[in-house]
């Protein structure tokens, strides 16, 4: 793979929690939501995690390959991750409403579940060659049982309708949680020290430690 220097980094999700923890890699980018449909047929939850990311980075690698200057002075690099909640053989999305963020939560009251998230990302090489990666991590999340009250104040922050499995660690649902096994930011939405390292390793940086794989991205 001949890397382009000066690509341009594109984070392909509106979440603010995804925003926040690749931000920490001071490196520029932009924010390009996809608004395909997330249909999936995989049935194993690593597949499911993954082909959705990858859904979703290739929604945007193919509106941006629309542009101009694409593969010419438009090298964009697309980052696009799906976490999703897994208790048995039950896969939880994000919740319809507020009565099925209510059975979700309930339904994990008490128990040991998985959160994983897939990441995908992707780049038009100088050759005009399209690379890809895709990988998933995942935790292990045990809830405590939920008072009542909890559990009505959280439903009406509305923190619940826009996150796998109705909860994020990172809000009023830490209330519940009781333990933790694996990558904290996975359960965030986004493992960022997985995904920093399948990141170097994707750009042929994987032993370094300078930083140099910044300077392939416009600053």
């Amino acid at each position: 793979m001949k890397l382009n220097k000066k690509m341009k980094l594109i984070l392909a999700s509106g979440s603010p929690r995804r925003k926040e923890l690749l931000g920490w890699l001071n490196i520029p980018f932009e924010v390009k939501s996809s608004d395909v449909e997330e249909i999936t047929e995989k049935l194993i939850p690593a597949e499911i995690a993954e082909d959705l990311a990858a859904l979703k980075g290739r929604d945007v690698f193919n509106i941006l390959s629309k542009e101009a200057q694409f593969g010419k002075e438009f090298f964009p690099f697309i980052i696009s991750s799906d976490t999703i909640v897994t208790l048995g053989k039950k896969v939880y999305g994000k919740p319809k409403d507020i009565e099925d963020a209510k059975r979700m939560l309930l339904e994990l009251e008490g128990k040991e579940h998985r959160v994983l998230t897939g990441v995908f990302f992707t780049l038009v090489d100088s050759e005009g060659q399209v690379h890809e990666k895709v990988f998933s991590c995942e935790s292990e999340v045990t809830f405590e049982r939920i008072d009542k009250d909890l559990l009505d104040n959280y439903l009406e922050s509305g923190e619940s309708l826009d996150k796998a499995g109705a909860y994020g660690i990172q809000g009023r649902s830490l209330s519940f949680i009781s333990n933790i096994k694996g990558s904290y930011s996975n359960v965030v939405g986004f493992p960022i020290s997985d995904f920093l390292r399948e990141f170097k390793k994707f750009l042929g940086h994987e032993k370094s430690i300078n930083g140099e794989w910044r300077e392939l991205f416009e600053s």
